[in-house]
């Protein structure tokens, strides 16, 4: 893949979260994802591959863009899979709380996992403790062997988890162990990205949740030399059904992140674009005739990893 895809794909990112700050804090999560379902597939029409959906908005009869299997861009070689989150979370933006971002992850043919649209357990680290995660090991275990690799006290690291009655016990036994918890409401793509930069306040991500973010998450992760473990987690038959249906025969099967996104020689990009304020990313800044927004676009490749503040000005530019 030529490097200079990653700015192109970052203006697919940027369209869309210019299109969904647009509803922040209207109470109106359907009319976020829409619009910026919408943008994103505009946008990609510019850019110069030939994209095959992999993670993306469900099959073909319930999404009627970004849907599996569906082709982006020009037509033009690189042939690459595509994983997008027009937007995580549309509640987060209706709401106007933090870390809404827009997402796409670029990859080598072949290279990232498609999965059900079920649940995932995960655990995810940044650089200083990949190798010393096991998502099979209890969280003491987990986090004692973190807290040796990044040499600091367990009671100095901070896990993040979504904040859902399921995590009930996962977070008792975090407590009891004595690492601090940050608990979110939404967005643990944007929080298992957090964990590799230093700074941010997050250390670890554990906990369940949707299996396209999780891939997505490794996406970045692999781009930063961080590390992810997962397994799919069904929570109804109906969702374990369709795992089974999407070719899964395992479903206790431990997925490391080469398994999630590939290994060795495969290039992957990722694109982020903040829609709200957040850990790592600022908001999209609307002013007259235009607005600011606050990137992140990173290559696996080269390990490049570039913030990208862009100006906008609306009489100059499409508006998506």
């Amino acid at each position: 893949m030529d490097r200079n895809l990653a700015l192109e794909v970052v203006r697919v990112t940027e369209a869309a979260a210019l299109s969904a700050a647009r509803w922040m804090g209207m109470g109106n999560a359907a009319a976020v994802e829409q619009t910026a379902i919408d943008a994103m597939r505009r946008a990609f029409d510019g850019v110069s591959f030939t994209g095959s959906v992999v993670i993306g908005e469900g099959e073909r009869d319930k999404a009627p863009t970004l849907y599996l299997g569906e082709l982006l861009g020009k037509g033009s070689p690189p042939e690459v899979d595509v994983a997008v989150d027009a937007v995580e979370s549309g509640v987060i933006v209706a709401h106007g709380r933090q870390n809404a971002v827009s997402v796409i992850a670029v990859a080598d043919k072949g290279s990232l996992l498609q999965v059900p649209q079920v649940y995932m357990e995960k655990i995810a680290v940044g650089p200083k403790a990949a190798g010393a995660i096991s998502i099979t090991a209890p969280p003491e275990k987990n986090l004692r062997t973190i807290a040796e690799a990044m040499n600091c006290y367990v009671e100095d690291l901070t896990v993040v988890i979504l904040d859902r009655t399921r995590h009930a016990e996962l977070v008792k036994q975090v407590r009891d162990i004595g690492a601090r918890i940050k608990l979110i409401p939404n967005g643990d793509v944007s929080a298992a990205i957090a964990t590799a930069f230093e700074g941010t306040g997050v250390d670890v991500l554990m906990g369940i949740g949707g299996a396209r973010e999780g891939v997505l998450a490794a996406s970045a992760l692999q781009c930063l030399g961080g590390d992810m473990q997962a397994r799919l987690k069904p929570l109804t038959e109906e969702e374990a059904e369709r795992a089974l249906r999407t070719g899964v025969r395992d479903l206790d099967r431990v997925f490391s992140i080469a398994d999630l996104v590939g290994e060795g020689e495969r290039d992957i990009m990722f694109a982020a674009t903040g829609v709200t304020d957040g850990d790592l990313l600022k908001g999209v800044r609307f002013f007259g005739g235009g607005a600011k927004t606050h990137s992140l676009v990173m290559r696996s490749k080269s390990a490049t990893v570039r913030f990208i503040e862009t100006t906008h000005r609306f009489d100059r530019k499409p508006v998506y």
